[in-house]
């Protein structure tokens, strides 16, 4: 397990309120770690677009994720919120990386965003 696996399974899964989490470097557009089971390799580059394209368009319209439609609460130039009935997806922009955390039924949504907004925070201090 690398260091950046390590950071996204103690930062993030252990919460017990972040069920999958990635890591994608703005760079090239590609996936530098993830939780097991977490597939998001073909979406890397519309969550690393969605950032420098229009965030306003995602607010406005949404976004989907994983054949299901998410509203869009939050898109500004550092985080988007995505939800989906019982479930949402997080995404936090740093310097280096696009950060994503998702949560599902039974999982507070507010503890997710918290998780993965300080995760970015520290990302963002030790300048990445």
């Amino acid at each position: 397990m690398n260091q950046a696996q390590t950071l996204l399974l103690d930062g993030l899964i252990k919460t017990k309120h972040v069920d999958k989490a990635a890591l994608i470097r703005i760079a090239d557009m590609n996936v530098m770690t993830a939780t097991p089971g977490f597939n998001i390799h073909t979406w890397a580059t519309v969550f690393v677009q969605a950032f420098f394209n229009n965030p306003a368009q995602i607010r406005r319209e949404g976004q989907y994720f994983n054949d299901r439609y998410y509203k869009c609460y939050r898109a500004d130039s550092n985080s988007i919120y995505l939800k989906a009935k019982e479930e949402g997806v997080i995404v936090a922009k740093t310097g280096n990386f696009i950060l994503v955390g998702t949560y599902c039924q039974g999982m507070y949504p507010s503890v997710c965003v918290e998780a993965v907004e300080k995760l970015a925070d520290y990302l963002r201090a030790k300048g990445n």
